[in-house]
């Protein structure tokens, strides 16, 4: 497709030099015409008359529907300026978190991280279960274990008070 801005565009009557080389509908070279001759061209088509190259000798104009030209141009647009926001979900378990409940956690994780998105994993102990920190590591272990095909642990799994708190990234 040709690269031509739609704001600086001359259309049909717009076109004041004469002669144009003209580029029919299909992409063929339709070759030299005065500019009234390639406007009834175009007319027939039921289409525009856009000058695509306004340097070059003789100017190049294209016949095409312009209306639909910058609708997919503004719509390629809106495309490319659309990026993922990284957001950071976190996921929290505890030392005594049954089998069945760490499967749904790690299934979520799992949306999250291939989503694009990072998983803050954390087990969060209280009471009693702080004498106990093996089982937290051992659950901790276990999820990054389980995601490790689709993510990727970011830095070594710390203690900060009463959690073990673990970054995952997604591969």
């Amino acid at each position: 497709m040709w690269a031509i801005d739609a704001k600086s565009q001359r259309v049909n009557e717009q076109i004041r030099t004469s002669p144009v080389r003209v580029i029919g509908a299909d992409g063929k070279q339709l070759g030299i015409l005065s500019t009234d001759e390639a406007m009834g061209q175009a007319r027939l088509a039921g289409m525009d008359l856009v000058e695509v190259a306004p340097n070059d000798r003789p100017p190049v104009c294209r016949i095409m529907d312009f209306g639909k030209f910058k609708y997919q141009q503004k719509k390629r647009q809106h495309r490319t300026h659309h990026t993922h926001q990284v957001k950071i979900k976190e996921i929290r378990v505890r030392p005594k978190t049954g089998v069945h409940d760490i499967e749904v956690k790690v299934g979520r994780a799992r949306e999250f991280l291939t989503h694009k998105d990072k998983v803050l994993l954390s087990v969060v102990f209280r009471g009693r279960e702080l004498a106990h920190m093996e089982e937290g590591r051992k659950v901790m272990d276990e999820v990054i274990a389980r995601l490790e095909d689709v993510g990727r642990v970011e830095g070594v799994p710390s203690h900060q008070g009463r959690r073990i708190v673990c970054t995952l990234s997604p591969k």
